[in-house]
């Protein structure tokens, strides 16, 4: 058995071979006795009358109609057979390795007519094969595709070849010699690439050979998301129409939306995709979101594979004004939690968009409480990833524009503290006082005791 690259001749488009199932029709001229349909047996012969078994599979209808008449030589001058095909048998094939479907499959082909005529059958193609078999995925290696073809050249005799299909040669030259014409009997391995190329992935994910995207996946969504877990990426709605669901392609920053986004500390350059080959192996894909931010690389939103995971890790160094750039990006939450308690005229939780000042989150708290509330500061408690609680006294000024110091944005769950003014703690500390005395003391002899 030898390795053979498309290229060579043997391997262009030939003409339909015999093989066991299908139906000829044999006219051996001047004799219609021995003329009329006949089946290929199961082990590739046919059984005539007066030549008795001739052995046809894997010829072509012109080579089997040479073996026929020389069996016939013997009892005939010259004898001149025709074989033309009735009726095609299915083939089979079988596709492994980084399909959506791996798995056997068969197709039956068109029979022209039940005449001689071939131009109706049609026979698969490798391409046709990969489409059948659900389209490859992100992780294989459309350079080193295998074919596998074993040819019986007798009844106990047979020959095995192994084809190498470069089917990337076919989508960016368009080399139609890659995309070979399949054999009853082939078997199609696709690879998995060693190192995967993110260009080369998005590439291959737009061509009508990739993995169906209309419909559903699963990935694993961890690190610094706000729901990490297990997400099922699919088309928006369940109504939606055949061009959404057409368009929607799942991406690793729609892996993130539907994590609910990043955090504030998420490292986004130096997510990680990891995917598990057929083989077993696990591939590792670096992905950096801030280059699709900054120079619009949409390579870099790499295209997801069921049983994916999406890993964001967390940044050991925050830049403030890259904070400020990602919380404006589609993979950032909608909105983050926010605290605001104290004296505020509606404390509690708010919704706010992510690095929201401060001085924006008092106001949607309904703003100071103007009888109780110290307006000079605030304090403002927040929750590191390392488990710390930092707090920070906040001067407040609702003119001033975002800065750290003054006016800092904010982060999920931050919690906001309005404390009271000073009149306000000396009130309310002389209520605390004299309210037990006036449940003993009548009103009048509370006030005599104040020598009022």
């Amino acid at each position: 058995m030898g390795t053979t690259p498309i290229g060579e001749a043997v391997f262009a488009e030939d003409a339909y071979t015999l093989g066991p199932g299908d139906r000829i029709q044999i006219n051996l001229f001047r004799v219609e006795t021995y003329s009329g349909p006949q089946q290929v047996l199961v082990d590739g012969t046919l059984n005539l009358p007066l030549a008795g078994t001739v052995f046809v599979e894997g010829l072509t209808l012109q080579q089997a109609a040479a073996a026929i008449s020389q069996r016939y030589a013997p009892f005939y001058r010259r004898p001149i057979v025709t074989v033309s095909l009735l009726a095609p048998r299915p083939l089979r094939f079988s596709v492994s390795g980084e399909v959506a479907r791996p798995g056997s499959y068969v197709v039956s082909l068109a029979s022209g007519g039940g005449g001689a005529d071939l131009s109706a059958v049609r026979l698969p193609t490798l391409t046709s094969a990969i489409r059948d078999a659900g389209g490859v995925n992100s992780a294989a290696n459309v350079r080193q595709i295998q074919i596998r073809r074993t040819r019986r050249t007798g009844p106990n005799q047979s020959t095995s070849q192994l084809i190498t299909v470069n089917l990337w040669n076919l989508l960016q030259r368009g080399d139609l010699q890659q995309d070979i014409t399949l054999r009853d009997g082939d078997s199609i391995l696709i690879p998995a690439a060693r190192t995967l190329n993110l260009a080369e992935a998005r590439q291959l994910a737009s061509a009508n050979l990739y993995a169906s995207a209309n419909r559903p996946i699963d990935v694993v969504v961890v690190g610094e998301v706000k729901r990490p877990g297990s997400h099922t990426l699919a088309s928006s709605s369940s109504n939606s129409d055949a061009n959404e669901r057409q368009d929607f392609v799942p991406t690793v920053t729609r892996a993130i939306q539907a994590a609910g986004g990043i955090t504030e500390v998420a490292n986004v350059r130096q997510i990680q995709v990891r995917r598990q080959t057929a083989s077993g192996t696990v591939q590792t894909l670096d992905v950096d979101l801030w280059a699709l931010l900054q120079e619009g690389d949409v390579n870099q939103d790499t295209v997801l594979q069921n049983g994916d995971t999406v890993l964001i890790p967390t940044a050991t160094d925050l830049n403030p004004a890259e904070v400020t750039e990602l919380a404006t990006a589609t993979f950032s939450p909608d909105s983050i939690p926010v605290y605001v308690v104290g004296e505020v005229n509606n404390p509690g939780l708010v919704q706010l968009r992510p690095n929201t000042p401060l001085n924006q989150a008092i106001l949607a708290a309904g703003g100071f409480n103007n009888r109780r509330a110290r307006r000079s500061s605030v304090k403002l408690l927040r929750l590191n990833p390392d488990g710390t609680v930092t707090e920070q006294t906040i001067p407040i000024d609702f003119s001033a524009s975002l800065s750290a110091a003054n006016n800092p944005a904010l982060r999920g769950n931050d919690v906001i503290v309005v404390g009271r003014s000073d009149l306000t703690t000396f009130s309310d500390s002389f209520e605390s006082l004299v309210a037990p005395l006036g449940s003993v003391f009548p009103i009048v002899n509370l006030l005599r005791l104040f020598g009022l």
